[in-house]
């Protein structure tokens, strides 16, 4: 049997999953009926939740290159999701082609697609590890075959933490992987937020939450922004701190950005 045939058979489109719906959300085609209906579900509760998700991605791209322009060339990216434009080695290598890019996930969909993730320049360098975020040591393991753990590395953990429901587990892990990291690495974290503002409902959110949950979806937890500086641990957080992933760093524009539930930091060690 392919690796294709069995990876297929990893996949269960009976039960949502959180990166086919954030694929729906995003406008694209790697998902199924049932994911589509809890993320329809959600938007009930969440009207802006698919712009939430384009926001998320743009901050993907500003923080990448906010990280090249100070020097980093290296990245270590977590739950990688299914592949879009501007993953995070298109957007580092544009900047600088030697560039060099691990993901790390461990959906068997986003196993089928990988190839278009070791889209590589000749002078840089992809990798992609299937593994559990939880387990650091092969996550460590393996992103040492590719970069240089001695030389600083951006840890990118872009809407992962959220699956980890248990905050002591998610401290843990933050704290494991950044002890294998070189001074002068980055931590960049994005989350799903259950702030209430001007702008945004909380209870909603929660709602929305419990909603995919109930519906067998991958579990899910929503942070406040206190609770999402904390996983930043001893980290030095950058201006503007934590806040909503729009309102971090955005381009020039006239306009402001409005707030939306997936909150982000950037941070340095």
């Amino acid at each position: 049997m392919s690796e294709s045939s069995n990876v297929n058979t990893r996949i269960d489109s009976n039960v949502p999953h959180s990166a086919r719906i954030w694929d729906y959300w995003l406008g694209g085609k790697e998902n199924y009926p049932v994911d589509r209906e809890a993320g329809e579900a959600v938007l009930r509760h969440v009207p802006g939740i698919a712009l939430s998700a384009r926001q998320d991605r743009a901050f993907l791209g500003r923080a990448v290159r906010f990280l090249s322009g100070n020097g980093i060339r290296q990245f270590l990216d977590l739950g990688t999701g299914l592949p879009t434009v501007d993953n995070t080695h298109e957007v580092a290598q544009r900047t600088d082609p030697r560039s060099r890019i691990v993901y790390v996930d461990n959906d068997p969909l986003v196993l089928l697609h990988a190839r278009a993730l070791l889209t590589s320049t000749k002078e840089g360098a992809c990798d992609y590890i299937e593994a559990d975020i939880r387990d650091t040591r092969a996550v460590l393991d393996g992103a040492a075959a590719t970069l240089d753990l001695d030389r600083p590395v951006a840890l990118m953990m872009l809407g992962v933490l959220n699956h980890i429901l248990d905050d002591d587990e998610a401290h843990g892990l933050v704290a494991e992987l950044l002890g294998g990291l070189a001074p002068g690495s980055y931590l960049v974290i994005s989350h799903t937020c259950d702030a209430t503002t001007e702008e945004l409902d909380g209870e909603a959110m929660r709602r929305a939450v419990r909603e995919v949950m109930e519906r067998g979806g991958t579990p899910i937890r929503a942070r406040g922004p206190k609770e999402i500086e904390s996983l930043f641990g001893p980290a030095r957080l950058l201006p503007p701190g934590v806040v909503s992933c729009s309102r971090w760093r955005p381009d020039p524009s006239p306009w402001t950005e409005p707030e939306v539930p997936h909150f982000s930091g950037v941070a340095t060690i």
